[in-house]
C-alpha cells in the first residue's frame, strides 16, 4: 500500500518537472538590411545551454526551466545583445524578435588593391586572398630575407626550387609551371623573363603592406599571361603617423638580414625610404660536399616620393636597386680552397627599375590613374665550361578611368607592355634574344543584380606583335545567401607567348637551348573556371568557425614543352594540352587567444598528348597545412606548424617520398617599440638528402635530379624588430 502511494506521488513530481520545462523561440535580423542573420549564437549561461540560428534567423531551444534565465545573443561584428527571460514565458513574447547592430569597433582596413575596385573584399566577386598586418609580421619572421616562405606555406601555393646549389625557385599555383604565375609589385610586372628564376630569393619583405593572390584566369587587368593566377606585392606608403623601423636577423647557418624602413607624410609630401643587406654562408647539413645554401651577398634599396598636388590629385615615383653576387656548388671551392675542376654555379645580378603613377579623382568621383615602369636587369649565370649572361630591357605604362557607383561600377583603360633581351653571352649559335611588344585595352563591369547577385564581367583585347590578337572575356559571379554564406563562381580564357625562359631552362642553365622561332610555334591559350563557398560560423560566444572550399580547373592548350634530342634542347608543341583540377580548403578555428589553421590542396595535373595522359612532374597531389597559434595582440605570440607534401611524380620517370615539414616561431615585445623572434624551422630536419639523392655521378660533375622537397633541413633563425 505505501508502494503505491510512494509511486504515485512520484509520478505528480514527474510530471510538475515535465510540465516545468519551456521553449524559447525567437528570430534574429540584421537592424539595417531586416535580412535574417544564420549562424548566431543564443546561450544561456547558467544552464550552459544554447543553439545557434538556422538560414531564416530561426532558432527553438528546449527543457529551460521556470525561472529568470540570462540570454546572450553574439554574432561575429555585430554588438552582442544580453537579455533576461522569465519562464514560462506569456505569450506576447514567444517567437520574439531581436535586431544586431553592426559592432563600431575600429579594426585595421585592408584595401585589396589587385582588383582596383573601390569596394570592400566581401564585395567583390572575384575571389581575393590577402596576407597583411600581424600575419605578414610573422611569415615575415621566418625568411626576413626573401618571400619564398611566405607563399609556400599558403593553400594552393608550392615555390618550386630549380637549383639545387643555388636555391633558385619559381611559384606553382594548383600545380601550374611557374611561367604561368605573374608576380606584380603594386599591379606592375617587374619579375618577369629572365629574372623570373631568382625573383623570389630576392625580394625582402618589410616593406610589405599586404600580399595579394588571385588564383585562376585574370585576364581583364592584367594580360594573358596569368593562367594559373597572380601574386601582388602591394608596397607601404606613408600615412599619417611616421613610421621607423629596423629587422636584424641571424641563422643557425650563418646567414645574416638587416632591414630598415622609414615612412612619413608632410603635408604636401610623403616619402618611404626602404633599404636591406642579405647574407648567406655555405652550408652544407648533409655533408655530401655541395652546398644547400649558397654563398651570396644582396644590397636592395627602394626610395619613394609621394606628391599631394591637391585634394584630389597624389603623383608618386620610385626607384628599385638591387646587386647580388650568389655563389653554389663544391662548397670547398665555395669556400675558397684550392681544389681541381670544381663543380659550381655562379649568378650575378643587376637590377634598376622605376614606377611612376599619377592619379586623379574628378568632382564625380571618377578616378583617373597613369603608371609607368621601366625596368632592368643584368644577370649571368656561370657553370663550369659554360656561361650564359644577357640583359633585359621591359617597360609597361597604362592609362585607366573608373567610375564608382552605388549599383554599377566600370573600370576601363590601355596598356602598352614592351619586353627585349639582348644575349651577351652563351652557346655557338645560340641566340635567345628577343624583341616584342604588346598593346592592350580592356573594360571592366560590377554590376550589383539585386540585393543577393553581384556579376563581375571583363573583355580585354590584346594584340602582340609577334603572334596577333588575343580577345579575352572573363567573368566571376556572386551570390550572398545570408551575411555569413557566400558563393563565387567565375571563369575567363588566358593566353601565354612562348619564351625561353622557364623552370626547365633554369634547370639547365640555358646551356645548350635552342632559341624560340615564332613562325613555328603559337601560344599557348587556356581556359579557367572555379567554384568556392564560403562560409562563417559563430558556434559560441567565444568559438567561430570560417571555411571556404574552392574548386576549381584549368586547361592549357598547345603547352610549350623543352624537348632533348642529340644532346641539345628545343621548345616544341606536341598535339594536346595541359591540366589542372582540384580542390582546396581552408578552415579556421579561433577561440579566444588561441587559433587554428588547417588547409588542404588537391590538385591533379595531367598532360595528355597523343591520346595518352600522364601525370605532369614535381607536383604534390595531397598538401596538408596546420598552424596552431597562441596570441597575446600586441605583447606575445607562439606557434606550431606542420606541411605535409605526397608523392610527386619527377622528371626521370621516379616517384619522390613523402613527407613533413614542422616548425615552431615565437615572438615577444618588450617595451612599446622593441620584440624579439625566434624560429625553429623544419625541426624534424627533413631533407631530401637524408632520404633520397640529388644527383648521380661524380661530385666534381653532378648530374642534378629533381628538387622535391627541402635540402637545407633544420635552420634556427632569430633576432629583434623596433618599429616606431
Amino acid at each position: 500500500m505505501k508502494l503505491k502511494y510512494f509511486l504515485s506521488a512520484l509520478m505528480v513530481l514527474l510530471g510538475q518537472a515535465v510540465l516545468a520545462q519551456n521553449t524559447f523561440k525567437a528570430r534574429v535580423i540584421d537592424h539595417e538590411s531586416q535580412e535574417p542573420l544564420a549562424g548566431v549564437t543564443i546561450y544561456l549561461p547558467t544552464l550552459n545551454k544554447g543553439d545557434v540560428t538556422d538560414v531564416n534567423g530561426q532558432v527553438t531551444i528546449t527543457d529551460i526551466p521556470e525561472g529568470q534565465h540570462p540570454v546572450r545573443i553574439s554574432f561575429v561584428g555585430y554588438e552582442s545583445l544580453l537579455i533576461k527571460a522569465t519562464f514560462p514565458q506569456p505569450a506576447s513574447q514567444e517567437d520574439q524578435v531581436f535586431e544586431l547592430h553592426h559592432a563600431h569597433v575600429e579594426m585595421e582596413e585592408f584595401i585589396i588593391r589587385s582588383t582596383r575596385s573601390s569596394r570592400t573584399i566581401e564585395d567583390i566577386p572575384t575571389r581575393v586572398e590577402f596576407i597583411a598586418g600581424e600575419e605578414l609580421s610573422e611569415k615575415g619572421n621566418m625568411k626576413p630575407g626573401d618571400i619564398r616562405m611566405l607563399l609556400n606555406e599558403s593553400t594552393g601555393i608550392q615555390t618550386q626550387q630549380t637549383s639545387a646549389t643555388s636555391y633558385n625557385s619559381s611559384i606553382r599555383i594548383q600545380g601550374l609551371d611557374g611561367k604561368y604565375t605573374q608576380l606584380l609589385r603594386d599591379g606592375l610586372p617587374l619579375y618577369s623573363g629572365f629574372s623570373g628564376g631568382l625573383s623570389l630569393m630576392q625580394i625582402a619583405p618589410l616593406d610589405l603592406k599586404q600580399v595579394e593572390v588571385i588564383k585562376g584566369a585574370s585576364s581583364t587587368l592584367y594580360g594573358g599571361g596569368a593562367i594559373a593566377g597572380l601574386v601582388n606585392l602591394i608596397t607601404k606608403t606613408p600615412e599619417e603617423t611616421p613610421e621607423l623601423s629596423f629587422m636584424l636577423n641571424g641563422t643557425s647557418a650563418l646567414g645574416l638580414d638587416a632591414s630598415g624602413f622609414y615612412a612619413e607624410k608632410f603635408d604636401k609630401v610623403g616619402t618611404t625610404i626602404f633599404a636591406s643587406y642579405n647574407k648567406g654562408t655555405p652550408y652544407d647539413p648533409a655533408d655530401i660536399g655541395l652546398t644547400a645554401i649558397p654563398k651570396f651577398d644582396r644590397l636592395t634599396l627602394n626610395p619613394r616620393l609621394f606628391l599631394y598636388l591637391d585634394e584630389g590629385t597624389t603623383l608618386n615615383a620610385s626607384v628599385n636597386f638591387v646587386t647580388e653576387k650568389r655563389l653554389g656548388g663544391n662548397i670547398d671551392h665555395v669556400e675558397g680552397k684550392e681544389i681541381d675542376d670544381p663543380y659550381f654555379e655562379k649568378n650575378e645580378t643587376d637590377r634598376f627599375s622605376s614606377q611612376l603613377q599619377l592619379t586623379h579623382q574628378f568632382s564625380s568621383n571618377a578616378t583617373f590613374t597613369l603608371k609607368n615602369s621601366l625596368n632592368f636587369y643584368d644577370r649571368s649565370v656561370e657553370i663550369p665550361d659554360f656561361t650564359f649572361a644577357g640583359k633585359q630591357f621591359s617597360s609597361f605604362s597604362e592609362a585607366n578611368i573608373s567610375w564608382p557607383g552605388e549599383k554599377m561600377e566600370w573600370i576601363a583603360g590601355l596598356n602598352l607592355w614592351t619586353d627585349r633581351f639582348e644575349q651577351t653571352d652563351g652557346d655557338n649559335g645560340q641566340d635567345l634574344g628577343f624583341s616584342d611588344a604588346t598593346m592592350g585595352v580592356f573594360a571592366q563591369n560590377i554590376w550589383n543584380l539585386d540585393d543577393q547577385w553581384v556579376l563581375e564581367t571583363g573583355l580585354r583585347l590584346d594584340y602582340q606583335t609577334d603572334y596577333g590578337l588575343f580577345p579575352l572575356p572573363r567573368f566571376s559571379l556572386m551570390h550572398k545567401s545570408s551575411g555569413q554564406l557566400t558563393f563565387r563562381l567565375g571563369g575567363g580564357l588566358g593566353y601565354k607567348t612562348p619564351t625561353a625562359f622557364s623552370e626547365d631552362a633554369e634547370r639547365l642553365q640555358f646551356r645548350n637551348i635552342g632559341a624560340i622561332n615564332p613562325d613555328a610555334l603559337e601560344a599557348e591559350r587556356s581556359f579557367g573556371a572555379n567554384f568556392d563557398i564560403n562560409y562563417r560560423l559563430a558556434l559560441t560566444d567565444e568559438l567561430t568557425l570560417s571555411s571556404n572550399i574552392l574548386l576549381f580547373y584549368t586547361q592549357i592548350q598547345d603547352p610549350l614543352v623543352l624537348a632533348a634530342e642529340d644532346g641539345r634542347f628545343e621548345f616544341v608543341q606536341p598535339q594536346g594540352y595541359v591540366d589542372t583540377k582540384g580542390a582546396e580548403v581552408n578552415l579556421k578555428w579561433s577561440f579566444r587567444d588561441l587559433k587554428l589553421f588547417v588547409g588542404y590542396t588537391h590538385a591533379r595535373v595531367l598532360e595528355h598528348y597523343q591520346g595518352e595522359s600522364a601525370t605532369f612532374p614535381l607536383v604534390a597531389e595531397h598538401r596538408l597545412n596546420n598552424v596552431l597559434m597562441y596570441e597575446k595582440h600586441d605583447n606575445f605570440w607562439i606557434g606550431l606548424e606542420a606541411y605535409y607534401f605526397s608523392p610527386q611524380k619527377l622528371q626521370d620517370g621516379s616517384t619522390g617520398k613523402s613527407y613533413w615539414i614542422t616548425g615552431l616561431m615565437t615572438e615577444k615585445k618588450l617595451g612599446k617599440h622593441f620584440s624579439v623572434f625566434v624560429n625553429f624551422e623544419n625541426f624534424l630536419d627533413t631533407r631530401q638528402t637524408a632520404f633520397d639523392t640529388i644527383f648521380t655521378g661524380s661530385i666534381n660533375d653532378p648530374q642534378f635530379r629533381d628538387i622535391y622537397a627541402p635540402v637545407d633541413g633544420f635552420v634556427i633563425n632569430g633576432g629583434f624588430k623596433w618599429k616606431k
